[in-house]
């Protein structure tokens, strides 16, 4: 019995999420802000961590928004 169960649209959606989320990391490190750290980080978790597509893309569009809300806060 495998450990996760992973599809064609779970590892795309896997990989998408994964490489925004570095982005935002890599992005927050060179700028020195911690929203997109954080939220970089919460991408890559989450892209491990949930099992479903849908759910997986509609976690990480509500990471993005907050990051979004909380850069705009703090700026």
């Amino acid at each position: 019995m495998p450990l996760l169960k992973m599809d064609t649209n779970t590892l795309f959606a896997s990989m998408f999420w994964s490489a925004i989320g570095a982005g935002y990391w890599i992005y927050g490190k060179k700028q020195r802000t911690v929203p997109a750290m954080v939220g970089g980080v919460a991408l890559i978790a989450i892209s491990c961590l949930i099992e479903s597509a849908l759910y997986m893309s509609l976690v990480s569009v509500a990471i993005m928004v907050g990051v979004y809300f909380w850069a705009k806060r703090e700026g």
